[in-house]
């Protein structure tokens, strides 16, 4: 018998995050992608995938072939010019979910 093994190593999304007048980047659209994502893959652990991995795309803001700058990655914001760095919702989110290692499927 076979056994296959999967690691999810890059899922995420571009958005035109900005952070408002705090500083806070409220990005829920990228929660709620990664949300989605995290409960399929909830499900395909219950129905016996050997999941062994699930990685968020990206960690931080970057330069991205297809969309340059323009569009934000990342579940960190940086402010390009000054290179500071500041945690989103979808990051606080994300690490919250990696400590408890469970997602609530609906």
């Amino acid at each position: 018998m076979l056994t296959v093994s999967v690691r999810f190593t890059e899922n995420g999304a571009a958005y035109d995050d900005k952070p408002d007048a705090n500083g806070y980047v409220a990005d829920a659209n990228r929660r709620d992608y990664l949300w989605l994502h995290l409960q399929q893959c909830a499900l395909a652990l219950q129905d016996g995938v050997k999941l062994k991995g699930y990685f968020a795309w990206s960690l931080m803001d970057n330069f991205e072939w297809a969309e340059g700058y323009s569009k934000r990655f990342g579940l960190i914001y940086v402010d390009y010019p000054s290179q500071k760095r500041t945690v989103k919702l979808s990051g606080k989110w994300f690490a919250e979910l990696a400590a408890r290692n469970s997602v609530e499927i609906r």
